[in-house]
């Protein structure tokens, strides 16, 4: 039972004692990945940390299961809280110590939200009409997998392809470091993989691998002359892409380095990437 006794709350908000109400049972262990990273998907939710990345869910059309916030942010967050109330959507007041006992940690981003999961679209959806593509192959670190989302979506890539291996973009931790972008960049995943890489040679996409090889060409030559349709494939931490992603894709790009340093941070390399392949005239706001 929380020692805090219970603040005054507007009508429609439920306050919570302890961290194992079943009211709340979408928050419990976040920090446990093995565990979110099974359950989340099965149970049809995402969580969104933040005001603003709660914002730009609801933006993007995703709905609200339920809101969890601590008793100081109540009213400054009154923006998301009476609509909330107003939908017959749940929303939770708890201490600081049950929900860092619920959650794992400490909520200092005033609130998160339990979200229903979107339907995934198909990979024919997500490649209408767009011109650049990213695909992570692997790429197992939530940070990262959320890093690129932010670098894709502020550098004019039109969609990000994620392979049956690679991390959950909705996963907290990848919501979070992409600021929510992964809600405006479109997304599905593309299997099997790599017997993905003929499905998008065959939707006209050439593919390029960024990979150190023998026969790759630099960055700034594929800039040059960019294809108009063009695939861009990031490999997994550490080990970089697989062999036959290699072998199969249209060509193999590097990024040129000085100071003795080979390769870069997947999340770094996408960055620099995207930037120099960024569409005549992105990005469009000044």
């Amino acid at each position: 039972m929380d020692d805090q006794p219970a603040p005054d709350l507007p009508e429609g908000v439920t306050w919570i004692e302890r961290p194992d109400d079943p009211r709340v049972r979408d928050y419990l262990h976040l920090t446990d990945v093995a565990l979110r990273r099974v359950l989340e998907p099965a149970e049809g939710l995402y969580l969104a940390e933040s005001d603003k990345v709660i914002g730009r869910a609801l933006a993007a059309g995703h709905r609200m299961r339920s809101l969890l916030l601590t008793p100081r942010w109540v009213e400054d967050l009154a923006h998301l809280v009476a609509p909330a109330v107003t939908a017959g959507t749940p929303v939770h007041v708890a201490s600081p110590a049950v929900v860092q006992e619920m959650t794992g940690f400490h909520l200092h981003r005033g609130a998160i939200a339990a979200m229903h999961r979107p339907r995934l679209p198909s990979l024919d959806e997500v490649l209408v009409g767009a011109g650049s593509v990213a695909v992570l192959e692997d790429v197992v670190d939530h940070t990262n997998v959320g890093a690129v989302f932010r670098s894709a979506a502020a550098l004019g890539v039109d969609a990000v392809l994620v392979t049956p291996r690679c991390a959950d973009p909705l996963y907290r931790r990848s919501v979070r470091v992409s600021m929510g972008t992964v809600f405006q960049v479109p997304w599905t995943r593309v299997e099997p993989w790599p017997g993905g890489v003929a499905t998008l040679q065959g939707a006209g996409f050439t593919v390029a691998a960024l990979a150190l090889t023998d026969d790759a060409v630099t960055l700034d030559r594929l800039a040059a002359d960019a294809p108009e349709r063009l695939a861009l494939v990031l490999g997994t931490e550490g080990d970089g892409l697989s062999r036959r992603t290699v072998e199969d894709a249209d060509v193999v790009v590097r990024i040129p380095m000085g100071g003795g340093v080979d390769s870069l941070n997947v999340a770094a390399a996408s960055a620099v990437a995207f930037w120099a392949l960024r569409p005549e005239g992105a990005p469009p706001d000044p």
